[in-house]
């Protein structure tokens, strides 16, 4: 397929740039695929379209606060870094700006040096591998001098650090948040619970290269990223449950999707707990064998994310949906609305 296919004119304005201070105001477009009908309702209106015996899967990663502020120790002159993810021990993949002055062997130093950094390698796609040296819990001095990584469209931090982490943030590791979950409180989830509602979590830790754009004109030539994942025998057992009751899969973001379907796709359409790293790309006319609706925000033209999605409810009617979205001005991308898939 063409890439020309899934873009579309979006004005920038409709680009999010501030989270609702209510997570569930946000608006929600129910899409059908059997009748092709949308409907416009608040994303608290969601549990008007779960049903007893579906299970909702949740991403449960916490994004890390992996972008550093420091300075190269032979020379005082400042640099950014930006943690990609943990090679082994204290080895970290990551991205350095300026990253020309940081070469094989540099040392830079962060918080006056509470915490310090070993150039060990570089890589060929200008990343850096280096080592970190502290005294202490590494995740505790990173909370200390570390900055949450928001999207390249958000130039201001956000006064709430968690407002960029869903409610059920846990297992640590993302680059960016699952954007979907966002939309969820507490009491909502024990409201999706009380309705007879299994909630199951995955884990997959999200990496930037979610937001980096397809630079090929055949879709089938785009080199996918590659993210770690995990599902435990617990969840794992939820599900399947669930799966023999004809109950439906209800995943929370395209990142819970993947994971769901990287399982099935690897274990002959079976859920099975496990562990490892996925380069899954999911585009028309992809079969789906986990997942069976979805709930998901407004991406961006020519993204991985819509072709994902249109893999689901299918092309036209995905961006004739976006047409309609634009028209009613959604409001898009990670802090943007939300789309329900049925």
């Amino acid at each position: 397929m063409n890439i020309e296919e899934f873009d579309f004119d979006l004005p920038e304005h409709l680009i999010a740039q501030t989270p609702l201070k209510d997570r569930t105001a946000s608006k929600l477009m129910v899409l059908n695929r059997n009748d092709k009908s949308l409907e416009h309702r608040h994303f608290s209106d969601i549990l008007d379209y779960l049903k007893p015996g579906d299970c909702l899967v949740l991403n449960n990663t916490k994004v890390l606060p992996a972008r550093l502020y420091g300075v190269k120790e032979d020379t005082g002159a400042k640099v950014e870094v930006l943690l990609l993810h943990q090679k082994e021990n204290d080895h970290w993949e990551v991205l350095v700006k300026p990253a020309k002055k940081v070469k094989l062997g540099t040392k830079l130093s962060f918080g006056e040096g509470r915490l310090t950094a070993t150039c060990t390698e570089i890589l060929e796609h200008g990343g850096r591998i280096v080592r970190f040296d502290y005294d202490g819990i590494f995740l505790e001095v990173l909370t200390e001098l570390g900055e949450m990584p928001l999207p390249p469209y958000i130039k201001e931090q956000l006064a709430d650090q968690d407002r960029y982490q869903t409610v059920y943030a846990k297992a640590e590791g993302s680059a960016a948040a699952p954007t979907a979950g966002l939309h969820f409180t507490n009491d909502l989830l024990e409201e999706i619970k009380a309705k007879g509602i299994e909630i199951a979590f995955v884990t997959l830790h999200v990496g930037l290269g979610t937001f980096r754009p397809v630079s090929v004109d055949r879709i089938e030539e785009h080199d996918m990223h590659s993210e770690y994942y995990h599902l435990s025998s617990k969840e794992a057992e939820k599900i399947n449950r669930v799966k023999s009751q004809d109950g439906r899969i209800i995943a929370v973001g395209t990142t819970s999707t993947r994971t769901l379907e990287a399982i099935a796709s690897e274990n002959n359409g079976e859920i099975v707990p496990t562990s490892g790293w996925t380069s899954i790309f999911i585009y028309p006319p992809y079969q789906f064998k986990a997942v069976d609706a979805m709930i998901t925000n407004f991406h961006l033209p020519k993204s991985t994310l819509i072709m994902l999605i249109s893999a689901l409810a299918g092309r036209e009617f995905i961006l004739d949906a976006y047409h309609e979205a634009i028209k009613q001005e959604y409001r898009f991308f990670s802090f943007g609305d939300a789309m329900l898939i049925v």
